[in-house]
């Protein structure tokens, strides 16, 4: 038998989103073999500071990585000297065109979820893959809430970090509230917003508001997500849509629902018996390669799924070892129904590849 030839982990490819003032792109988008994507702003004259392209280009990076079911994990960083310095004020309350400019960042398109504005930091929580945000120099205003909707942050002890909007006598309105509930507690985001202070890498450690800290935040990142890339990327995205769906829920039914229901998705899947068959240790020769991530997980797969897979609340079936209340027979027999779905290796999942029938013992 012939072996598989070895992946080349060094090629790359990139992608550039330019602004539409100047040839220069604002975001560019450089993909591994490996399926690590690395997002790099590039506005460094300017401390990546937003301005209306930045905003389009970070938006346009973030959707295009989330239907890409290539990518397995995606890393952010800044170039130059900064992540993110906020919002390019001047450019934004340019008189020509201020009054265009706030309506594009704060109008919402109908049936749209978040406008403009908050996209750049919500969008990266749809992308299916694990974003990772590596900051260092400053990171500051809207382009610390960029790095909130990361999924980790990584930073540098020296980063500077405020939610600085109290010092223009507004708040923060680009996706704070959705991720500082699950970071921190609410006198916590109450000081840090009211006051709009500056601290820094060691007390955003302290805090809760990054992941880990490094001298070399890109390094440490890139790291961290060739290490993610190696597993499932259907088990990661399944991981990622349970901790956003459930972290700051109270419900513990809502949590155990979707636990199973995603857990029956993963079951018999290919991913799933590569990952055991590694899992076992099985010769190299006999690993299936992963596939690319299931459709199931883009966003726009929510809308499709039944409701306790999505983002809407997850409706409270009784127990099913318990007696349904009244007219909850009807109810408990559509959510048997839906939590069954497909047999594992069946006609809708496919038969399951023939070296990896070894393994199918672990699909319970």
């Amino acid at each position: 038998m012939l072996r598989r030839p070895a992946r080349d982990l060094t090629r790359t490819f990139t992608r550039t989103f330019a602004s539409s003032s100047s040839s220069a792109p604002r975001v560019s988008i450089e993909r591994a073999a490996d399926g690590v994507a690395t997002v790099t702003l590039g506005r460094p004259e300017k401390l990546n500071s937003l301005d209306i392209d930045m905003f389009r280009a970070i938006r346009s990076a973030a959707v295009e990585l989330a239907e890409d079911k290539g990518v397995r994990a995606v890393v952010v960083h800044g170039s130059g000297r900064a992540f993110c310095a906020g919002l390019d004020v001047k450019s934004i309350n340019n008189p020509l065109h201020a009054r265009a400019n706030g309506r594009e960042l704060l109008d919402r398109p109908d049936g749209a979820i978040s406008n403009l504005a908050q996209d750049v930091c919500y969008l990266w929580r749809r992308v299916p893959a694990p974003v990772i945000a590596a900051t260092h120099g400053v990171c500051l205003g809207g382009g610390f809430q960029i790095a909130l909707g990361a999924d980790m942050r990584i930073a540098t002890p020296g980063c500077k970090f405020s939610l600085m909007e109290a010092k223009w006598g507004i708040i923060p309105d680009m996706g704070a509230t959705v991720v500082l509930p699950e970071l921190v507690p609410k006198d916590v985001a109450t000081e840090l917003i009211m006051t709009g202070r500056i601290f820094d890498g060691e007390e955003a450690l302290q805090l809760g508001l990054v992941t880990r800290l490094a001298e070399e935040p890109l390094a440490e990142a890139r790291r961290l997500a060739s290490e993610i890339a190696a597993r499932s990327p259907d088990s990661t995205a399944a991981v990622k849509r349970l901790l956003d769906a459930t972290y700051c829920e109270a419900d513990d039914r809502r949590k155990l629902h979707l636990e199973t229901a995603l857990q029956r998705r993963l079951l018999g899947g290919w991913n799933q018996l590569a990952s055991a068959a590694r899992g076992l240790g099985a010769p190299p020769l006999l690993q299936p390669s992963f596939a690319a991530r299931s459709d199931e997980w883009l966003a726009e797969a929510d809308a499709e799924a039944p409701p306790f897979l999505g983002r809407t609340p997850i409706p409270s079936f009784p127990p099913p070892t318990h007696p349904p209340r009244r007219g909850g027979e009807e109810r408990e027999g559509r959510a048997r129904e839906t939590r069954r779905g497909p047999e594992p290796g069946g006609a809708d999942r496919g038969e399951p590849p023939p070296h990896a029938r070894a393994f199918e013992h672990l699909c319970w």
